[in-house]
């Protein structure tokens, strides 16, 4: 299979456990542990395998990481997570300087250059002519959650440059009428929009959710809170910049429930920033359900992961199920896709149903590649 050329929009703690993720799995044996690869949701994409994934072009706006190879960039501060390829190579495509836009709450300035960005003095670079360039094919965007300005630029940068989106941040594009429809017009794919991690917050709380709504117990009330060290935390101490986050992370969880639930009875969403947590992650929730008779079932619990890595796993699998769509020339949100994958995609399905439907689709990119006896497209173009 040909290498898939990928862009990163944002070299943070989710793109350096892309990276780290990408040749991690590159040499992973093909039937580890019976069949399962640790970590891994799939190894074997319709052909493409993790290490198919190539690197092709970087954007960021932190001093510490413009100019440097993507291979460096990606544990410089205030990136936290944790390096599990101790071999990674320190090259890559050398990390360009973006538009700032409202990627940096004014806030975060105020905080130690360890733990905030930034911003570097060098103009920014002509994102669409250097995604052009490196001959990428799907831009997949690690931004911080409330630059509204930001992913417009980068999703038009898409429509002209003929180059996909993988939209992981809670900015809606690929749920939004107006833009999906832009890129269907364009022939383009789209994925998103708000990666889940791969056992999150969001997919235990959803489980959850539905387990007691199928069991016949109404859920009455429920909270998520959220806690974590690492700069997506520290960005969300401004309130402003949550309101589509929200609304991505409630409605992923009230979707599946077979009633309805008052908004002041359900509160879900990052609560604090706790710096010594750096990557790590804590959720804390709770469900109070009335029951047979109308007695009471509550659950509670905690959840601990490392939070970028948890999203990465995703961010794997669909990047390939990206490529996949422009194989076959499919146009607009990939439904399936962005259903098992991102907290708001342009139709919510069940998990399970979404993973019905994700291997339908690729069963029938199977059925294409055998029927036609065609190689995989070639990346499309912008308009002549």
């Amino acid at each position: 299979m040909s290498k898939i050329r990928v862009a990163v929009a944002g070299v943070g703690n989710c793109a350096s456990a892309l990276l780290q993720g990408i040749e991690y799995y590159r040499n992973a044996p093909e039937h580890a542990l019976g069949g399962i690869i640790p970590g891994l949701m799939n190894r074997d994409i319709g052909g493409y395998l993790p290490g198919d994934i190539e690197i092709v072009a970087a954007f960021d706006i932190d001093r510490r990481k413009v100019g440097r190879p993507v291979g460096e960039a990606i544990f410089a501060a205030p990136n936290c997570t944790k390096r599990f390829v101790s071999d990674m190579s320190a090259g890559g495509p050398v990390v360009r300087m973006a538009p700032v836009l409202d990627g940096l709450a004014p806030h975060m300035r105020d905080y130690p250059e360890d733990q905030t960005f930034l911003p570097s003095d060098e103009p920014p670079c002509n994102v669409e002519t250097a995604l052009r360039d490196s001959g990428a094919e799907i831009l997949v965007s690690y931004l911080p959650v409330g630059s509204e300005r930001a992913t417009r630029f980068y999703a038009e940068i898409c429509l002209a440059a003929g180059v996909s989106l993988v939209n992981c941040i809670p900015v809606f594009i690929a749920s939004d009428p107006a833009w999906s429809e832009r890129f269907r017009q364009r022939g383009i794919p789209i994925i998103g929009d708000d990666v889940k991690s791969q056992l999150g917050a969001t997919i235990v709380h959803r489980a959850l959710a539905r387990l007691f709504s199928e069991r016949g117990i109404r859920v009455r009330r429920t909270y998520q809170l959220n806690t974590g060290g690492n700069t997506d935390f520290l960005n969300m101490l401004s309130r402003q910049r949550l309101q589509s986050k929200k609304i991505s992370k409630t409605e992923a969880v009230t979707s599946v429930l077979t009633h309805p639930i008052a908004d002041e009875d359900i509160h879900i969403g990052p609560s604090d920033y706790v710096p010594w947590q750096k990557d790590n992650k804590l959720c804390f929730l709770r469900i109070e359900g009335e029951g047979f008779g109308g007695l009471p079932i509550e659950v509670e619990l905690r959840l601990s992961v490392t939070d970028s890595p948890n999203s990465a796993g995703v961010g794997i699998d669909a990047i390939r199920l990206c490529r996949l769509g422009r194989d076959m020339g499919l146009s607009g949100p990939l439904l399936a896709p962005s259903a098992y994958f991102m907290k708001h995609p342009p139709v919510q399905l069940p998990d399970d149903e979404a993973r019905r439907e994700l291997e339908e689709f690729i069963a029938d990119y199977r059925a294409w590649r055998r029927s036609t006896g065609a190689a995989p497209t070639t990346p499309c173009t912008s308009p002549t």
